[in-house]
């Protein structure tokens, strides 16, 4: 009995063992199988994604063709959702199984082992809402979480910022991120460039202007001058010398573009603005309230807060668009000279419009 005994238990071992031999040899040579695409193909892994999900996105992205044999490769390196790394890939023609697993697995910094950065760009943004759209399209940080987040007392009272002002913390730019980026890490990401853009040459310079007293400040002005000028860099420091110019004297700004942004989208492609609309009561509205608004208007480049900074040293007050529609303007330092420029300007607006009837 004892002898019958050992002769089945051998047995079993024997079976066992050749099944795991069997499995390994099936691994070995499944992991030499390679993906099917002729060219470099992108590949995103989401957040939580597991060995099915992964396997099912490489089979509808045509980059493999046998799901059995990648997932008995995945098995045998015992690589399950806790030890894949959400992110973006780039595929290589005719990568092997093992070689891609290995890049998808999950290293000690939490991104994959062949993980990619993307670039995220965000321009010509109006609001932190804007931001979110656009950033959103490029990493996989949700929109609605990243404003629920920001505009939180918390977050708000972390980063010194009001809810107006929040806009001043994002330099637009073309930054990397993981794709599998969430809207902590963006947020946080943003905070570090924004201490680093505020170094102490520019802390230094933004005390040498006692119209602007902060930060959010200087990005508020610059803000207003990129409404007023976003075509021609050249202008930002002559716009700034003349808002500086004011606010010392204690003028008003008397801004288009403030008034424009307390009407939203209203006043889109209208081109003669009239004293109705500058009348709107709106704590934005510089033609009825002194000193700055109280935010952005719009979020604008570094650039343009770096014009602040260094402004032109000028003595202009007042200026106004120039004749021929190019986008440029005449710079006046006193009432009567910007009088005489905005009738040569209403002169050509009131031929173009001839012209065109």
């Amino acid at each position: 009995m004892k002898f019958a005994h050992i002769i089945v238990t051998l047995g079993t071992v024997i079976i066992l063992f050749n099944m795991s031999s069997c499995d390994s040899i099936g691994a070995y040579f499944d992991g030499d199988k390679t993906s099917v695409n002729d060219t470099i193909t992108p590949f995103f892994i989401p957040s939580g994604a597991t060995q099915s999900d992964v396997i099912s996105l490489l089979y509808a992205d045509k980059i493999i063709d046998d799901t059995s044999a990648f997932l008995n490769v995945m098995n045998y390196k015992n690589i399950d959702g806790q030890k894949i790394g959400a992110g973006k890939y780039k595929i290589e023609p005719h990568t092997t199984y093992k070689t891609m697993i290995n890049g998808f697995t999950r290293n000690r910094l939490g991104n994959g082992n062949a993980e990619v950065e993307v670039e995220v760009t965000f321009n010509n943004c109006q609001n932190i809402k804007d931001i979110a759209s656009k950033v959103s399209r490029q990493i996989e940080m949700d929109s609605s979480a990243f404003i629920d987040y920001l505009t939180s007392d918390s977050i708000l009272s972390k980063y010194g910022f009001s809810a107006t002002r929040i806009g001043a913390l994002f330099l637009p730019d073309t930054y990397r991120f993981y794709w599998d980026t969430d809207h902590v890490s963006f947020i946080e990401s943003m905070a570090k460039q924004f201490k680093k853009f505020w170094n102490a040459d520019r802390t230094a310079q933004l005390k040498q202007h006692p119209g602007i007293s902060s930060q959010s400040d200087a990005v508020t002005l610059a803000s207003i001058i990129y409404k007023e000028q976003d075509k021609y860099s050249d202008e930002w420091k002559t716009i700034a010398g003349l808002y500086l110019n004011r606010l010392r004297r204690g003028m008003k700004l008397q801004s288009d573009p403030t008034f424009r942004f307390c009407w939203g989208d209203e006043l889109e492609g209208v081109e003669r603005l009239l004293d109705v609309h500058k009348a709107i009561d709106c704590p934005y509205n510089t033609y009825l309230y002194k000193g700055l608004p109280p935010g952005p208007i719009c979020i604008p480049p570094h650039q343009v807060v770096d014009a602040v900074l260094y402004a032109e040293d000028n003595n202009y007050l007042f200026m106004c668009a120039k004749p021929h529609g190019d986008g440029r303007h005449n710079f006046a330092q006193s009432l009567s000279q910007h009088n005489r420029n905005a009738r040569a300007f209403q002169r050509w607006i009131s031929e173009q419009q001839r012209k065109n009837n």
